[in-house]
């Protein structure tokens, strides 16, 4: 693969997602410009089947094995999507089969939050916006930056997301989030995996001495164990790769649902999200991801992976299997492969 070494600070990620979101906004209304090379049908079901078929009998990496029930998921299911901005779809493999959307729900809370606050500054105000280049379950990085919760997609910064939530209730705060992660996947009825939830929730020792910390810092904005409890049912929401995608796609498309409509983030508050996604949506391999695919992502632990291309569309895969640093193997290759083949590294084209 060809690539590029890059260094990018948290603004100039924002410019640059501002950017390629501004011109393919603008190119999709006039049908002109850099939106025009934009993949047609059979090109995208082509590289999908593809990477597909590439990847597919990968056998590196293994499971979560820190949530009991994650260990139990069939660890070849293997599922890849492309959603345009439009709405239209283009998948191979399991797409369909619901898996814990996990720490990839984190950039749609903290969408959520920046909405009911009015803006993205809330974001670098309440919880922060620095990548940690620690693991994502880190207390440390509580002690070693000033924010503490650093920035909403590690556990930290998102359970203190999930707390700035404004709710009347425990139960008003969980019908928020559920609902508005619903409504990123065009309405999709994503259930509560109960299983799921009773697992994580049962060994939640690391994230509930999280919890506590930041309640003691007053980086923590309700009960912690309420933030806990809340935070551990947004992580065990099941989702397919199919709703995964339509999720990205929503911020691909400025913060509109392609398929119902709906604005869900404020347009000038998706390149902000984008930039944080850019630079922590990989953990600590977020500099790597950054230099071989160039896309803003966010990746769990079940699995899961959304990149977004700005202004055209998002890729999503899905495969249990994990690498040391808790990203999905096959998910990240087929997504890299996808990204150099389309040209859609937002750093400039990035063939294979």
């Amino acid at each position: 693969m060809n690539t590029r070494r890059i260094s990018v600070s948290k603004s100039a990620a924002a410019l640059l997602a501002a950017a390629v979101l501004s011109v393919c906004s603008t190119a999709h209304a006039k049908g002109d410009a850099e939106c025009a090379t934009m993949p047609d049908a059979a090109q995208l079901q082509k590289v999908v089947t593809e990477a597909h078929a590439k990847f597919k009998d990968v056998k590196e990496g293994k499971n979560a094995d820190y949530i009991p029930i994650l260990k139990t998921i069939p660890s070849e299911l293997f599922g890849v999507v492309v959603a345009t901005r439009e709405g239209a779809m283009y998948g191979a493999g399991d797409v369909d089969y619901r898996f814990a959307i996990e720490s990839v729900s984190k950039p749609f809370t903290a969408a959520l939050v920046m909405q009911q606050y009015g803006g993205p500054q809330v974001i670098p105000q309440k919880i922060g916006v620095e990548p940690t280049g620690l693991p994502f379950n880190s207390k440390m990085a509580l002690e070693l930056y000033k924010d503490r919760s650093v920035n909403p997609l590690v556990n930290a910064g998102a359970i203190a997301a999930v707390s700035l939530v404004k709710s009347s209730s425990e139960n008003d705060r969980w019908d928020k989030i559920l609902t508005n992660l619903r409504d990123f996947a065009g309405g999709a009825e994503l259930p509560l995996m109960d299983e799921v939830f009773k697992s994580e929730y049962e060994t939640s020792w690391s994230n509930r001495g999280i919890a506590n910390v930041l309640f003691n810092y007053g980086r923590l904005y309700s009960d912690p164990e309420e933030a806990l409890r809340v935070y551990t049912k947004q992580c065990s929401v099941g989702i397919s790769t199919k709703e995964l995608a339509m999720m990205g796609a929503t911020l691909a498309n400025r913060g509109v649902n392609p398929k119902t409509g709906k604005r869900l983030l404020d347009e000038g508050s998706v390149p902000e999200l984008l930039s944080i996604m850019l630079t922590a949506g990989f953990y600590d391999e977020s500099g790597l991801w950054s230099f071989e695919a160039g896309l803003p992502s966010k990746t769990g632990v079940g699995g899961g992976i959304v990149s977004v291309v700005p202004g055209k569309f998002a890729i999503a895969a899905f495969s249990p299997r994990l690498n040391e640093a808790g990203n999905s193997v096959r998910a990240q290759k087929a997504i890299r492969y996808i990204s150099g083949q389309l040209g859609a590294d937002i750093f400039g084209p990035n063939p294979e």
